[in-house]
């Protein structure tokens, strides 16, 4: 795609010299005299990345690049000055700036600092859209906005879906895997074929072959006709394999071939059939604890996990809560008045949610409908599980404060010593996934 960029500098030759540059590059390039003249081009013309001078003689090149920060803050700027300094540069930095260049620079080193700024500038775009299509699809926009850990899964996801690599999606249930599955095809160059979701804990094993790959007339008893499986129905779009870790052992190594071979063949037919799809998969078991009891193929693991994301549970991003609170408030049209208090807040942030966002839209939804009061208090909330767990702890907060990170790390760190440092048993003390054991250790270093 053709980008555009907007050079000011008020140097005849050097203007010109480096409007060449940019232009052999592939760039189109606005070129203005002024500080004055840029700014009416920018305005009018909307360019890509703008690329000025800091001593313009109308205009400091600095406050320029505050007004076009504050008309547009994703558009990228890159200052260059012969007079430049430390504090010139950290001025240019806090002002919004996306690279400082001191003259005389050479070709590639502008070249480069405009390929990175406009790289940074379509990685924002595409994750904004994913942003505003999990908002759409799920109203987690909370999410998003608040948890640095969904930033950069939504960043990476960005980046596979430019791809046709296969994704293996893991996570709880209720975290949204099929949701995440969906934002991928639909920001991939696949977006305008279908996207075929199949659970394939939800289908019979004696039909699973059939309902994937298709079947022949008389195939079994009951093929009355031909029909296609899901893998040719998905054909030049994505196919979603929910659940991906109940599928039997014989139909692992059909499906392991179907993905090397990018060939099928339906049941009770000699003749393949060529693949033109895209493969998401998604389980919330852990696949590598099912490889070692044998009950999955390490080899399909490896083809499905080429790129591989991990949804954390709500438990491990408490700070989306309070968002999603707020979310879901609105979504079910609660009165203005209608607010959690800071203990109800305070008690689901404590709370595991082992069905993760999913449970928090019902339990936000049965406590606006069963209200006393307009402000929801902690014991309106019916946890389960979180009365006994109030019998059992009653801790004391000492008036320094006390690190609640410290206290999960210690009670890991335990429960692997506890367990003789297997992670399986360590996982099941602290009644929770392998995966997410496996988690937090990297997340702390052990």
């Amino acid at each position: 795609m053709n980008q555009t960029i907007l050079l000011i500098d008020d140097d005849p030759s050097l203007r010109r010299v480096t409007e060449y540059n940019l232009t052999s590059r592939g760039f189109t390039v606005l070129a203005a005299d002024s500080g004055c003249q840029g700014l009416e081009f920018f305005k009018k013309h909307d360019p890509d990345l703008v690329v000025t001078d800091v001593n313009l003689g109308d205009v400091n090149g600095l406050d320029l690049l505050e007004t076009i920060k504050a008309e547009s803050a994703d558009t990228p700027v890159i200052i260059m000055t012969a007079f430049g300094s430390i504090e010139m540069a950290v001025q240019a930095m806090h002002k919004g700036a996306f690279n400082f260049i001191t003259k005389p620079f050479d070709r590639d080193t502008l070249i480069l600092s405009c390929e990175k700024a406009l790289e940074l500038k379509g990685l924002r775009s595409q994750t904004r859209l994913l942003t505003h299509e999990v908002d759409r699809l799920t109203g987690t926009k909370g999410i998003v906005s608040a948890s640095s850990a969904m930033k950069e899964l939504l960043e990476t996801a960005c980046r596979a879906a430019n791809s046709e690599a296969t994704v293996l999606i893991s996570g709880e249930s209720g975290t949204g895997k099929e949701v995440l599955a969906r934002l991928i095809h639909q920001n991939s160059p696949r977006h305008k074929g279908p996207m075929v979701a199949v659970n394939c804990a939800a289908i019979p094993a004696s039909l699973l072959e059939s309902e994937l790959f298709g079947h022949v007339k008389g195939a079994f008893t009951g093929a009355i006709k031909d029909r296609k499986g899901h893998f040719m129905t998905a054909s030049q779009g994505s196919l979603f394999l929910d659940e991906i870790g109940e599928l039997a052992v014989d139909i692992q190594v059909k499906l392991l071939r179907a993905i090397q071979e990018r060939q099928i063949q339906p049941v009770g037919s000699e003749k393949t059939m060529n693949l033109d799809i895209r493969i998401i998969a998604a389980t919330n078991l852990d696949l590598v604890e099912r490889i070692a009891k044998g009950a999955f193929r390490e080899d399909l693991y490896y083809r499905l996990s080429v790129i591989p994301l991990f949804i954390p549970p709500l438990r491990e991003r408490t700070e989306d809560i309070p968002a999603l609170v707020s979310h879901f408030l609105k979504k079910f049209d609660a009165p203005a008045e209608v607010q959690f208090s800071p203990e109800a807040l305070g008690l689901m942030k404590a709370y595991s949610w082992p069905g993760n966002i999913r449970e928090m839209q019902n339990i936000v939804e049965r406590c606006i409908i069963l209200r006393k009061a307009p402000i929801i208090e902690a014991t309106d909330l019916n946890l389960p599980g979180m009365e006994t767990r109030a019998s059992i702890f009653s801790p004391v907060i000492p008036d320094e404060g006390i690190s609640l990170v410290e206290i999960e790390r210690a009670y890991v760190i335990k429960a692997l010593e506890k367990a003789g440092q297997n992670r399986s048993e360590a996982a099941r003390l602290l009644k929770i996934p392998r995966h997410v054991l496996l988690y937090r250790l990297e997340k702390y270093d052990l």
